[in-house]
């Protein structure tokens, strides 16, 4: 019994370390991606705007450390979202581009969010 006291004491204090950490997932971050230099009619350049989308991801759902489970968990539903979150303007870019609607500058970006 009294060996089972420090063990709980650990876990209850590992506990409270690691909600913090994790509550900083609820803050919003963004990347806005430019693509007004690819060619998104093409294969390439549609792969390498998913690239970066999935790179903007991994930037704004980064979280302290990502090591300990429940964080490397959060981490992995929060870069899933964030790029599902971006698919429909990447499919609308995409689209746009294949029916011949030009896009130019400022506007050849789509944002990546982090929720």
């Amino acid at each position: 019994m009294l060996k089972t006291i420090p063990v709980v004491a650990a876990v209850i204090a590992a506990s409270a370390l690691v909600v913090p950490t994790v509550s900083q997932a609820a803050g919003s971050n963004s990347v806005r991606i430019s693509y007004a230099d690819l060619n998104l009619a093409s294969d390439d350049g549609a792969n390498i705007l998913e690239r970066r989308i999935t790179f903007a991801a991994r930037v704004v759902c980064e979280f302290e450390d990502s090591r300990q489970f429940s964080i490397a968990t959060a981490t992995k539903v929060c870069r899933s979202d964030a790029i599902e979150g971006a698919r429909p303007a990447y499919e609308a870019a995409v689209a746009a581009a294949r029916h011949g609607t030009v896009t130019v500058g400022a506007s050849a970006a789509l944002v990546v969010t982090a929720k």
